[in-house]
């Protein structure tokens, strides 16, 4: 996703950033109010965000109106149900905003589904750290019986086009590894052995729809689109 241009004031976009972020502004005192109660609403739905930078895109008068044309953000450490992402980029469908309850009380309430789109990236340490978790651990585990034969997943590491996982040969100490290639594929994501084309499914929310997958750089860099249910 292309990085929006700061906002001025004049242009109906109001921005919030955390102290991090420097040189961010609000279009007015009511814009303002929503960036910070979102900013807020989105922390309370994380584990953490260490950078956090929110662009608003519409007007006063529409939010008076109850409706916020959309949302763009852009987020750095962010761990989300226990799952550890390097950077987060997303931008939003139009969203209904409950206006009296946040004059009256500052705080942010949203009643309506929405879309948002974008993309979110991974780097090796942190995929290996989430999915050593107890909360992640199943997932793992999974994979390495259904690429490797065998379990529990030791490891895994991003390697250029690849994402290698570790595993521990039965009653040896000989670690087991297998290369694989991550796809794309009707709305989730495929691991498939480069080698024998083996390959393994993950489970995947039906709120969340990944459209492309591609691994580079050390980081691997998912694009999709999601419902995000209040």
């Amino acid at each position: 996703m292309a990085h929006a241009p700061s906002p001025d004031p004049s242009d109906g976009v109001a921005s919030a950033a955390t102290p991090e972020l420097t040189g961010s502004r609000t279009s007015g005192p009511l814009l303002g109010l929503l960036a910070r109660g979102l900013e807020l609403w989105l922390r309370q739905q994380c584990d953490g965000i260490e950078r956090l930078e929110i662009r608003l895109e519409g007007s006063a008068a529409e939010l008076m109106g109850g409706r916020l044309e959309g949302v763009v953000l852009e987020a750095r450490r962010v761990i989300y149900r226990n799952l550890s992402i390097d950077r987060v980029q997303l931008r939003s469908d139009p969203i209904r905003v409950r206006i009296g309850a946040l004059l009256r009380s500052k705080t942010l309430q949203l009643d309506h589904p929405f879309a948002v789109r974008g993309l979110v990236s991974f780097n090796g340490d942190d995929l290996a750290r989430s999915l050593a978790s107890p909360a992640w651990r199943s997932l793992g585990d999974g994979l390495a019986e259904a690429l490797l034969g065998v379990t529990p997943l030791a490891g895994l590491r991003l390697e250029a086009d690849r994402l290698i996982l570790v595993a521990s040969g039965a009653g040896t100490n000989v670690p087991l590894e297998v290369a694989t290639e991550v796809v794309a594929a009707d709305g989730t994501l495929l691991l498939r052995s480069r080698a024998g084309g083996v390959e393994a499914r993950l489970p995947m929310d039906p709120a969340i729809r990944i459209e492309q997958a591609e691994l580079a750089s050390g980081l691997l860099e998912l694009r999709g689109e999601a419902q995000v249910s209040p």
